[in-house]
């Protein structure tokens, strides 16, 4: 067991589930669940920053953790459990309209652009039943909830005006609605959010966590509904600014603590936030990949993770400079990799494909579950 006398005494901690294992069955008191999922870890990676630093990274046991706690100083001590409480307490389900959408396992977001720039698969067509019907097909494809966006947050775009955001994204969430999809309203506007809210969607996924726009907070609290704050490093001022990051998984794990306090303060349930670490939005490459490898850590925070990697910049830097197009094996890599580490819902282009993985993946952990020991 970790030495308690090496933690400093000012030291800030932070556990991060590790040492997945594929099956919790005979190894009682030896693995924790991760947030009520499908994976499980058999031990934490327990970070110690002090001064601005890592003082201490070493990894314990799950079946050790508790003489740890009974060897540490009270407050460090209620930290840690608060802490590994967090990782494996499930998330609650999502009330989305009709629908229920449950996050004991990983889900699929599809991405639906109704912008005359995107790249995918958005808005060059101007007809909104078009586009609706594009959405219904991601359902059908295998998408739990349908993200509708109408303004490009990719960097270099220009900002879109709020009534022509309204104009592109409304009459497809209403040609949505009585389809009873589930429906998240990608923007940063709080007149945006509300337009798209009273059209039928359910949720709101903002990559500004409600600082763009001085009215979002209050929308959604009014409103009630879910809301997805991602991580950027100055959202005020769009999401692309460099980051100043000492060591950018705590950084980014710090801040996002803060601004669920900031939201719950200001009326949001906390069983209705969810968290995006901001892949591609003011990291670099490194930056992006710390995130990634070091996703299981934000289970700390106690809200479902959503995971917006697809097509991201990163895959063509990783691979060749691959255009936006064919970044497809890249993207279901990431999505599996969230997966495996208990992400709850995985943003993407290719929804097929991603749920096609997914159920591969699904069927390797029930067949896991049922294997003989």
């Amino acid at each position: 067991m970790i030495d308690p006398s090496i933690i400093p005494a000012d030291a800030r901690l932070y556990l991060r589930p590790e040492q997945l294992v594929d099956s919790p069955v005979g190894r009682d008191g030896e693995v924790a669940r991760i947030a009520g999922g499908l994976s499980w870890c058999a031990a934490y990676e327990l970070i110690a920053v002090s001064g601005g630093a890592r003082a201490v990274q070493a990894s314990v046991p799950v079946s050790a953790l508790p003489a740890l706690l009974a060897n540490l100083p009270d407050a460090q001590a209620e930290r840690l459990r608060t802490l590994a409480t967090a990782i494996s307490a499930p998330r609650a389900a999502l009330a989305l309209g009709d629908a229920v959408l449950r996050l004991d396992q990983p889900q699929v977001m599809g991405i639906l652009n109704a912008t005359p720039d995107s790249f995918s698969d958005g808005g060059t067509d101007a007809d909104a039943g078009a586009t609706a019907r594009r959405g219904f097909d991601l359902r059908a494809a295998g998408a739990a909830l349908v993200d509708v966006g109408g303004e490009s947050t990719r960097p270099g775009a220009a900002p879109v005006w709020d009534g022509d955001e309204i104009a592109r994204v409304v009459p497809v969430i209403a040609a949505m609605a009585p389809g009873r999809t589930p429906i998240s309203i990608d923007t940063r506007k709080a007149a945006v959010m509300e337009a798209a809210l009273k059209a039928g969607a359910h949720m709101v996924n903002d990559v500004a966590a409600l600082l763009w726009d001085d009215r979002a907070l209050e929308v959604v609290a009014r409103a009630g509904c879910p809301v997805v704050l991602m991580h950027s490093p100055d959202p005020a001022k769009g999401g692309h600014g460099e980051g100043d990051y000492r060591d950018v998984l705590i950084d980014v794990f710090d801040w996002l603590e803060a601004r669920i306090a900031a939201v719950v303060a200001g009326g949001v349930d906390r069983a209705r936030i969810l968290v995006d670490p901001g892949i591609g939005f003011g990291k670099s490459l490194a930056g992006n990949l710390a995130l990634l490898n070091g996703i299981a850590l934000f289970h700390a925070l106690g809200v479902p993770i959503v995971l917006g990697a697809s097509r991201k910049r990163m895959i063509g830097a990783l691979s060749h400079a691959a255009p936006a197009d064919e970044r497809l094996g890249g993207s279901l890599t990431l999505a599996l990799h969230g997966a495996q580490h208990g992400v709850q819902l995985l943003r993407v282009h290719d929804v097929a494909e991603t749920a096609q993985a997914l159920k591969v993946w699904r069927g390797l952990r029930d067949a896991a579950l049922t294997a003989p020991r």
